[in-house]
């Protein structure tokens, strides 16, 4: 993160605060727009070809229109209504104010920002059509790398927690990823997911190594540990040990060998524990 510190230093009091609050505020606005004109969505999409023809506003007009994936259409149950539209909104302002909590407004600017240029890129190299879906959705993941335990409602009623909605989600995008037939539709992933990739990629390796290690010293300790028919002290004189005569005391000597009481060396000096 030494990149983002610097950059941070440099033009932090350039962030804005309260970035995605003034987003969610927009995509009100454009909701109701669409409502009243469904024309004026098409004027706002992400559309490369019209970009090149000028219509330079798209570039940025896209992240104002309402779009929340599948996630939020089956927490709620109502894809593409008012409800729906609503509970994302909320949801996508809880997780900015969270976010912003955390990183300062700066980070959350920059990771946005970044999500936006993945995104742009996706759609102009690689024709992609994820508008600001995939943006939100690494909003979500970067919630629930913080916040993994936070409950969200499906359908009002059964509670559910964020990270297995976040888990969920990437299971069905490498999926995707996987079975996809286009090259370009992976590209394009990888662009409009960058900004997660960039703030958590180390840490995610990271945290993949420490699991590997841990798994790799717990198998390691489970081949050393004693089992429990194998006994703890066994007197090398009369081969009892702590198993067969649990009443008896031992002692290891100098020499290293186990000894029970009786047959202890009576040199004085001898037993050392």
């Amino acid at each position: 993160m030494n990149a983002i510190d610097f950059l941070e230093r440099r033009f932090g009091r350039f962030a804005i605060p309260g970035l995605v609050r003034m987003i969610v505020g927009l995509n009100v606005l454009v909701y109701i727009l669409g409502r009243l004109n469904p024309l004026v969505l098409s004027w706002l999409e992400l559309d490369s070809n019209a970009v090149l023809q000028g219509q330079i506003w798209r570039l940025v007009t896209y992240i104002f229109i309402p779009n929340y994936g599948s996630i939020f259409s089956a927490l709620f149950g109502h894809p593409g209504t008012a409800v729906d539209t609503a509970c994302g909104l909320a949801c996508l302002w809880m997780i900015g104010d969270n976010l912003e909590e955390v990183w300062g407004a700066f980070r959350l600017n920059l990771f946005y920002l970044i999500g936006m240029l993945g995104t742009t890129l996706a759609a102009f190299l690689f024709g992609a059509q994820f508008s600001n879906g995939m943006l939100n959705l690494s909003l979500l993941f970067a919630f629930a790398w913080y916040f993994p335990n936070v409950q969200f409602y499906l359908f009002f009623i059964l509670p559910v927690f964020v990270k297995w909605l976040a888990w969920f989600s990437a299971a069905t995008l490498l999926w995707q990823f996987v079975t996809f037939e286009s090259p370009s539709f992976r590209m394009a992933v990888i662009a409009s997911l960058s900004n997660f990739l960039i703030f958590f990629g180390k840490e995610i390796v990271a945290k993949a190594r420490q699991r590997k290690e841990v798994a790799g010293n717990r198998r390691e300790f489970a081949k050393s540990a004693r089992s429990e028919s194998e006994p703890l002290h066994q007197c090398v004189i009369c081969q009892r040990s702590d198993l067969s005569h649990p009443e008896l005391e031992f002692r290891v000597a100098r020499d290293g060998n186990d000894y029970c009481l009786e047959h202890l060396p009576a040199r004085p000096g001898a037993p050392c524990v």
